[in-house]
């Protein structure tokens, strides 16, 4: 029901928040100067706008395809044979036609380690610009280095910005003994995924001054699951050096242990998704022989994901995994709070006012729709129990801050990182409209802050709506540009007011607004301050209490659940929260075909 794990609502992520790609120009602008620039990966030419220079498509790393399919990136050999198309670049996943990867089932490629480099049209190599390292989100099961333009904030904050594809699903994040046992050195990790970020990391390292960019002074920044893929490289012994400022845009922590991934036994009986269970569909589909390391190598990448896809994700979903390799044993929460494994950079958390409106906004448990003339107009959109929505959405929303913001720096304060900064967005200057209160409905929802850094206000069809023509729209991007790149810069956030660095003691955060929204505030908040608040309100029945409880113990870090089972000494023990959400769920498809107002 309520609040289901993130990857869960990718496709509906990537439908509201995909930004266009960026547009594309003439190579002979005799205003351009160094088009062609020759890589490791061999020579690249730029693609150029009135303002900006593009290069597109840049391999940085071997295909990761047959042999070197869930092993560690290789790096480029020349001469490159590319296999791909600029259609087909994106790494498998599954289709959303309004997230940049369209089509229906599969889609993309398994040769998708390539990369985009933005810089201003005018930028020269002996330059040493900034640079700004891109993660996108989409729960590491979905995503494309295309999805957001950030033309904008490259030629207002001259900077160079970096985007880049890495594997996904079970082809970026999977433990197995038919591949670790095989396997050695580095192919003994379980995270393809961020090895691929590493190695790109290093690319640039290596090529990013023939592009007018400074390789000492990079900024990782991503978004969501980019947030926890930042929190991954702030962890991993594997990234030294590679950056040199981070921040984490609504990101969160969340590892899982070998044995979980493998899930051999069903022992964890709240994990799906597990490369036993996506393997075991397999054989039994008639998909793979068996489970060797011969047949795992060779079997259809679509016929893979078409099986992940189809498992049951209504629960935990390994993907990051301790495995000692590339994440530490202890898991990234304790990793974090290590001084050995501290890279002592400055770091920018923060977390939207109204992260889950994204998904509850949209769930007919909270929201009615209506259409009321024809279905060629959108329904219109009233929430049933406005009060009930705004609890529960604040709640899950301030666990989102905790467990994402406090909890992360807290635990770098411990191991010695000197400089952190915590921040809640909260703009929600929106517009009204006879079909839904966009403001209440949605709010500062997860993803509404990138707009604001790349300058290209889209939300998919209420896009208007979100982000409508304004003084407040365009200051609001004033300040997130200025901030990111003022921090990129110089390591310290550039705003009109003074932003404090976060301490345990006082949990000090920006409220990123504008006008009198832009203010200092000290976070009291905390897990059991937040439960205790649902377990005192008169606004939920005894079910929806236990559910609340249980969304916000187990969603967005690592689960607890044995803490659910303990809660109030046992008050929600007897309540299978994820059996009661899917009678819900099923109610609700049973009268109206989806959960999914729209």
């Amino acid at each position: 029901m309520l609040m289901i794990r993130i990857s869960r609502f990718v496709p509906i992520v990537l439908a509201l928040i995909i930004v266009l790609a960026c547009s594309t120009g003439s190579d002979t602008n005799p205003l351009s100067n160094h088009l062609r620039v020759e890589t490791t990966s061999g020579p690249v030419i730029a693609e150029i706008d009135d303002t900006v220079k593009t290069w597109r498509d840049i391999p940085y790393a071997q295909p990761p395809i047959d042999d070197l399919r869930w092993r560690a990136p290789r790096p480029v050999e020349l001469p490159f044979k590319k296999t791909v198309t600029r259609d087909t670049v994106a790494c498998l996943q599954i289709a959303s036609d309004a997230g940049g990867v369209p089509g229906e089932g599969v889609v993309g490629s398994e040769d998708c380690l390539y990369l985009d480099i933005k810089a201003p049209l005018t930028a020269k190599a002996e330059e040493s610009l900034p640079v700004m390292f891109w993660i996108h989100g989409g729960g590491n099961t979905a995503g494309y280095k295309g999805y957001y333009d950030f033309s904008s904030l490259v030629e207002t904050e001259n900077v160079v910005v970096v985007t880049i594809n890495y594997r996904l699903g079970p082809l970026g994040w999977l433990s197995h003994p038919v591949v670790q046992d095989t396997s050695k050195g580095l192919d003994r990790s379980s995270n393809f995924g961020t090895l691929d970020i590493i190695q790109a990391l290093g690319w640039v390292q290596n090529n990013i001054e023939k592009f007018g960019g400074d390789p000492d002074n990079v900024t990782i920044f991503g978004e969501s699951a980019g947030g926890h893929n930042v929190f991954a490289l702030l962890v991993s012994p594997l990234s030294d050096g590679l950056f040199h400022k981070a921040i984490s845009q609504s990101g969160y922590l969340e590892t899982a242990t070998v044995q979980e991934a493998i899930n051999q036994s069903n022992d964890h009986p709240q994990m799906r998704r597990s490369s036993s269970q996506l393997f075991s569909a397999m054989v039994d589909a008639g998909d793979l022989p068996n489970v060797t390391a011969e047949s795992v190598y060779r079997v259809s990448g679509t016929r893979l994901l078409e099986h992940y896809a189809a498992l049951d994700n209504d629960g935990d979903v390994p993907l990051s995994t301790a495995d000692g390799i590339v994440i530490p044993k202890e898991g990234m929460l304790a990793a974090l709070a290590d001084s050995t494994k501290a890279k002592g950079v400055p770091v920018i958390a923060g977390a939207n006012r109204d992260e889950v409106t994204l998904w509850l906004g949209m769930h007919r448990y909270f929201v009615d729709a209506n259409y009321l003339f024809t279905r060629l107009l959108p329904p219109r959109l009233k929430i049933k129990n406005p009060e009930l929505y705004g609890f529960w959405t604040r709640i899950r929303s301030d666990a989102w801050k905790v467990r994402g913001v406090d909890e992360p720096l807290s635990a770098m304060e411990k191991a010695g990182y000197p400089d952190l900064y915590a921040y809640r967005f909260d703009w929600d200057d929106q517009e009204d409209s006879f079909f839904a209160d966009f403001p209440k409905l949605i709010g500062a929802a997860h993803g509404i802050d990138i707009a604001f850094v790349t300058g290209n206000y889209t939300y998919g069809p209420i896009s208007d709506y979100i982000y409508p023509e304004s003084e407040s729209r365009e200051e609001m991007r004033e300040i997130m540009m200025s901030a990111w790149a003022g921090f990129a810069r110089t390591g310290k956030p550039k705003l009109p007011i003074d932003w404090p660095t976060f301490s345990a003691n006082d949990r000090d955060f920006i409220h990123l607004d504008v006008a009198d929204g832009l203010r200092v505030s000290r976070d009291r908040s905390t897990m059991s301050s937040l439960l205790d608040e649902a377990r005192r309100s008169d606004l939920l029945s005894g079910l929806e209490l236990c559910l609340l409880v249980w969304d916000t113990l187990t969603k967005v870090g690592e689960p607890d659940y044995a803490a659910y089972e303990k809660w109030e000494n046992g008050h929600c023990s007897k309540v299978d929260a994820g059996a009661e959400q899917a009678i819900i769920n099923n109610e609700i498809i049973a009268e109206h075909g989806s959960t999914n107002v729209l």
